[in-house]
């Protein structure tokens, strides 16, 4: 029988206001345990909200997720964070509106950003830690 893995480690973000970011931190700490010890707040001159950005093992994970909260994915080289949904919206927007699943993303362009979509439009959002949440220390 062929050992098949699979990655359950998973890259979620919540997004909360300012005045909500303790309750919320409390919330993803008491809900899940937190790979890395680590939660990366971030925010974007773009928006008003803050993005919590934190790994869980999905193994342990038996609710569903915390509100205003995805599943995103992170090309490390440029620390671009996106949805699956927004990779294919810029994909189309590069592509001269095609999608195709070998199209060569020039991942540069997108450092320290976040892409997502609203239906078909494509957000852009440039990152900067607000703060990072050593759980350790807790």
């Amino acid at each position: 029988m062929e050992n098949i893995f699979f990655d359950l480690n998973k890259l979620f973000c919540t997004f909360t206001t300012h005045e909500e970011l303790d309750t919320v931190l409390s919330d993803i700490n008491r809900r899940y345990t937190i790979m890395y010890n680590k939660i990366f707040v971030l925010e974007s001159p773009q928006s008003k909200e803050l993005m919590c950005t934190y790994n869980i093992d999905m193994g342990n994970v038996s609710d569903a997720p915390l509100p205003n909260t995805i599943l995103l994915h992170r090309k490390k080289e440029s620390n671009t964070l996106y949805t699956i949904n927004a990779l294919n919206a810029l994909i189309r927007t590069l592509n001269n509106g095609m999608l195709d699943t070998r199209f060569i993303v020039n991942w540069a362009d997108y450092k320290n950003c976040i892409l997502l979509n609203t239906g078909p439009e494509l957000r852009k959002l440039d990152t900067s830690i607000y703060k990072i949440v050593d759980l350790s220390l807790h």
